[in-house]
């Protein structure tokens, strides 16, 4: 039987996907159907599958199996024998929500308040699926626009300004300036006025929600050819009609990444993803807290207790050489850590021998992975493998691309 066994992933078809993205970097025909996320891990809602031999066998059932052999003994008894993080493809066509996601102890806390009050956890009012924490790191392979925590108060400010109407004049659309809310906000330019303005903004009754919306846009167009963040609001109001989430852009950190460039996430950190295709990974959760941009459930007394106002300043991070083959992104989460393999002909990667389980996928190129015992496999664009922690090594050469995923030691 091999040691290291080829993953069979499952698509997401949401509508907010790219129909082309992930085909291209699996090098398989589109399906037609938006195809959003690519989950690689043991999630229970949709586990990828093992290749042993002739049979296939869900991941999570592989490693109940025996987790000690395929997560390693320290990784196994850390986190209850369960494999600790969920790896992604995520290809975004169409912005995705403004959200958050909870700590630790919130996480617990939301997950038995609600199941004290008898909420399924397949109810679509449900905040807490589970009562786990979800950091989560993600590298771009195309630009990839997102934002991430709030600007400073003083840029908001300034932002804010040009789209908040004109009290006198009475704008275009009645009742359709936010003059009394940025006026507070320019009294208190610190985190407790940030979000006095950004409750504000998200309680508003219905009807003056709609005019403030229709007034900044039109404001907004003005400036969209100046500033992405202008642009993003015109954008945003396109698929999200009167929804007040379309400030964002001018409350967050508006950013684009370069391809190989990532940003981490924190827990009660404010942030959405744009447009792009990425490589995300993340605690193995599914609690969400969202704040608009978004058909979905929102819960803004939640979302309130969970988001983080205070002003974040960017970190954009670069992979930081781990040999001469391997680059790590640096972040501070204990389920997982991130990093890239770029093999060449003259540039081989030999693996650790002090290792844990390990998902790796081939974005580009081709390669051959040799175990310790001699096997080997070859690796294409699309190629995505589960190495057990009880391979003793492995070696790859070729020329090839390859994205990693593995639980620190």
């Amino acid at each position: 039987m091999r040691q290291i066994h080829i993953l069979k992933n499952t698509i997401q078809n949401y509508a907010w996907g790219s129909k082309t993205a992930i085909p291209e970097i699996l090098g398989v025909a589109p399906s037609g159907e938006p195809q959003a996320e690519l989950w690689m891990g043991a999630h229970p809602k949709a586990p990828s599958s093992v290749v042993c031999d002739e049979t296939s066998i869900a991941l999570d059932e592989y490693i109940s199996s025996n987790p000690t052999g395929v997560l390693g003994k320290t990784i196994a008894e850390k986190f209850n024998n369960k494999l600790p993080f969920l790896f992604k493809i995520l290809a975004a066509e169409k912005p995705l929500s403004i959200q958050a996601h909870p700590n630790l102890a919130q996480a617990r806390e939301g997950f038995k308040r609600e199941n004290d009050d008898g909420i399924p956890l397949d109810s679509p009012v449900r905040n807490y699926r589970d009562k786990n924490h979800k950091p989560e790191i993600i590298c771009a392979l195309t630009p990839y626009w997102a934002m991430n925590g709030f600007r400073y108060a003083e840029d908001s400010i300034n932002l804010l300004e040009k789209v908040a109407g004109d009290k006198t004049a009475g704008g275009k659309v009645a009742g359709g300036n936010l003059v009394n809310e940025l006026d507070a906000f320019k009294k208190e330019p610190n985190n407790r006025g940030l979000k006095l303005f950004f409750q504000s903004l998200m309680e508003m009754d219905e009807e003056r929600k709609k005019n403030v919306v229709d007034e900044s846009v039109i404001l907004a167009e003005k400036f969209a050819d100046d500033n992405p963040a202008f642009e993003w609001l015109v954008r945003l109001h396109g698929e999200y009609l009167g929804d007040v989430g379309i400030f964002s852009p001018l409350l967050l950190n508006l950013i684009q990444l370069k391809p190989g460039e990532a940003m981490f996430l924190h827990a009660g950190v404010l942030h959405a993803y744009l447009h792009g295709v990425g490589i995300e990974l993340m605690a193995n959760s599914d609690n969400v807290l969202r704040g608009g941009l978004t058909p979905k459930h929102i819960d803004l007394p939640e979302l309130f207790k969970v988001v983080n106002f205070r002003e974040t300043p960017l970190d954009i991070l670069k992979p930081e050489s781990a040999n001469s083959a391997e680059s790590v992104y640096s972040s501070s989460a204990d389920e997982f850590v991130l990093s890239v393999i770029n093999i060449s002909a003259d540039n081989p990667y030999k693996s650790e021998r002090n290792r844990s389980i390990e998902i790796m996928i081939c974005t580009d190129g081709d390669a051959v992975i040799v175990d310790s015992i001699g096997e080997s496999m070859d690796i294409k664009r699309g190629t995505c493998l589960m190495i057990p922690a009880s391979v003793d090594y492995y070696s790859i050469e070729g020329d090839a691309v390859t994205y990693k995923a593995s639980v620190p030691i």
